[in-house]
């Protein structure tokens, strides 16, 4: 089954497409990323400052031949920064040396810390001024070098240029950057992204989403998230903008968001679902007007459906893309044609021009269109990363032959379109039946009273395994667990509805925004089952 080509590809996405694997064949990601924006236009915004892409070259290159001058070659670096410019300039510079920068999630603890530290073999870490104090003391218990926010302009050589010049990588085989996966399993992964996937990918999400240097994008998901981290590449590459803003801020503040979006005048915003779901229902966003957006992003994990048709209703004119992908895909695999998104709604689209994706069954054939068979959807292409950092098991586990196998479950309708069922390993047996946990929590998402849901499965005697449902109410009071199991009855087969309900303030979330399933599962079998049983 080919699907290498989305509805509505032309010349121009091949074009894209093919210029980024070309541009990264000469070895230098940062130059290619930096090269459009306009000397004065800006580059980033946070907090009032203003940085332009000139600034922003100038900067990279110096903290980059900062780093060569240190004897720095051919190693991973640490980042631990916030949504601020300084990660930004860390995070290019350190590339643009030839080096691999390993971001850590502003959130990590001292244990995380030591643990992805040791797993890299960093020597280095570059540190936001805000995080040096506790940051500092870890460090020099693992004898690692800190490179402080305001510290580095005493390092720069006299001539950077000159510095820079011996800088060379193979954009193929070389790492870019380490990411660590959001650990939905417990136990983070450390994905190898390659100069070329950057490339590649970030081509192709310039073309479907038609970005130009005009555009401005609000980024509240963490630049240490590949999610996050394409929003800096495609509008960096296009010589457009970057408003910056603390990913805590959206949990905790979601007004400050929306003022933020509306007083930088940002054409652009991206979430995960909880980022939707929070903006709904607990902040002014589908009352609010906000003149220059014209378009959402969404990937992350399946957006339910009444929030999709709560976003167009609430902002009918703007453009909204419903995409999907994975940290060991660069960033995206496949988005849905916005102009299919009422007639496909619930789909993930097909993959992107430079993208192959399958649908394949136990033996590895491809599922029927237009059928009820699931497979597992598997992914090839040059945005597709090099596998897990010293992790030869799981890499042969996850990338074999030259593809990604996602672990994600699907079915494809008669066009070819693409409609995920639910992660394989979240499945749960009710009853004999399998049954996915994505199904039930939309179900319970369309109750008024609910920002948001997550269904886990505890062991039971008869059931096999009983699903638990915990759920965030709008306000205290908005809903109840009774009213959830009521809400449930009338929409599902008994064997789907919660034996278990629990209302709770928010749901325990990972570093990218998503919800840490595992922590819930561990909190539900430390408790009795008196939530409410039926």
């Amino acid at each position: 089954m080919e699907m290498a080509m989305v509805a509505g590809s032309s010349r121009s996405s091949r074009t894209a497409a093919r210029e980024g694997t070309a541009v990264s064949d000469s070895g230098n990601l940062t130059a290619w990323l930096l090269a459009a924006g306009r000397d004065e236009a800006p580059a980033l915004l946070h907090r009032g400052r203003t940085v332009t892409h000139g600034q922003l070259r100038r900067e990279v290159d110096a903290l980059a031949a900062a780093l060569v001058e240190a004897g720095a070659r051919g190693e991973r670096v640490g980042l631990l920064a916030d949504n601020t410019p300084f990660f930004v300039l860390a995070y290019l510079a350190t590339i643009r040396a030839g080096l691999c920068s390993v971001p850590f999630p502003a959130g990590t603890n001292e244990a995380m810390f030591g643990r992805l530290a040791e797993q890299a073999g960093m020597r280095r870490v570059l540190v936001q001024e805000r995080h040096l104090g506790r940051a500092a003391p870890w460090c020099a218990r693992l004898s690692l070098e800190v490179w402080p926010e305001g510290g580095w302009a005493a390092r720069v050589p006299a001539d950077a240029a000159a510095a820079l010049q011996g800088v060379a990588v193979d954009p193929v085989a070389d790492p870019t950057s380490i990411i660590f996966t959001s650990g939905s399993t417990g136990v983070p992964k450390g994905v190898m992204i390659s100069h070329r996937n950057i490339a590649c990918n970030t081509g192709d999400i310039i073309t479907y989403l038609g970005l130009s240097e005009r555009d401005r994008v609000l980024a509240v998901l963490p630049l240490s998230y590949c999610y996050g981290a394409s929003l800096l590449h495609t509008h960096l590459r296009v010589g457009g903008s970057v408003v910056l803003v603390e990913s805590f801020v959206v949990l905790s503040f979601p007004e400050r968001v929306l003022d933020e979006m509306e007083a930088t005048a940002c054409t652009g915003f991206a979430g995960v679902p909880s980022t939707y779901q929070i903006l709904l229902r607990r902040s002014g966003f589908a009352r609010r007007r906000f003149p220059a957006l014209r378009w959402l992003q969404q990937a992350g994990g399946r957006l339910s459906t009444p929030f999709i048709r709560e976003l167009r209703q609430a902002h009918p004119d703007v453009t909204l893309y419903v995409m999907y992908g994975q940290t060991e895909a660069t960033a995206r695999l496949s988005y849905l044609p916005p102009e299919q998104l009422d007639a496909k709604l619930g789909s993930i689209g097909r993959g992107l021009p430079s993208t192959r994706l399958e649908v394949l069954g136990p033996e590895d054939q491809p599922v029927r269109p237009g059928s009820d068979e699931v497979g597992e959807i598997v992914a090839s292409g040059e945005n597709i990363a090099l596998g897990y950092w010293q992790d030869p098991a799981e890499t042969a586990r996850f990338f074999r032959d030259g593809r990604l196998r996602t672990g994600d479950l699907a079915r494809v309708d008669a066009d070819g379109f693409i409609y995920i069922v639910d992660r394989s390993r979240d499945f749960l047996k009710c009853m004999g039946n399998r049954v996915g946990p994505k199904e039930i929590e939309e179900v319970i998402a369309e109750h008024p009273g609910v920002v948001e849901a997550a269904v886990i499965g505890v062991p039971d005697e008869v059931w096999g395994e009983a699903p638990w449902a915990f759920v965030v109410p709008v306000r205290p009071g908005t809903v109840t667990p009774e009213a959830v199991v009521a809400h449930c009855k009338a929409r599902l087969p008994s064997f789907k509805v919660p034996q278990f309900v629990t209302i709770v303030e928010d749901l325990p979330r990972n570093s990218s925004g998503k919800v840490f399933k595992p922590q819930l599962r561990e909190r539900a079998l430390q408790q009795q089952p008196s939530i409410l049983q039926l």
